[in-house]
């Protein structure tokens, strides 16, 4: 298995399992409430859960595939300006970028595959 392929798998598990725990997780739920988006929880959990599945689904289909991934680095680049706004620790705020960055090295392999 070549590294895209592990990163995108990588990133598509890491989002789903978060969705998930978005819904249920008691830590995940007063983490929602310390960032301030209390309200969107699920909304944002779905979208999560979503956006890891069609990373798995887009696999096969680059187009779905730069779709899904640039919307995860859009998402987890408010993630990081919410952190910032928030003024988290540095700790706190890396790994939001770091899926930030795992997500733009999977559109930008995307665009490779839609354009060769």
């Amino acid at each position: 298995m070549n590294f895209h392929l592990v990163i995108l798998f990588f990133s598509a598990i890491s989002f789903i399992i978060y969705g998930i725990s978005s819904f249920y997780s008691k830590r995940m739920i007063s983490e929602y409430e310390r960032w301030g988006y209390q309200k969107h929880r699920i909304q944002i959990a779905i979208l999560q859960l979503l956006a890891g599945l069609g990373l798995l689904v887009g696999s096969s289909s680059p187009l779905l595939l730069a779709l899904i991934s640039s919307s995860l680095f859009i998402m987890m680049m408010v993630a990081v300006f919410v952190r910032i706004k928030i003024k988290d620790t540095i700790i706190n705020t890396l790994p939001a970028v770091f899926y930030a960055i795992l997500n733009f090295i999977i559109f930008y392999d995307s665009l490779n595959l839609l354009f060769v």
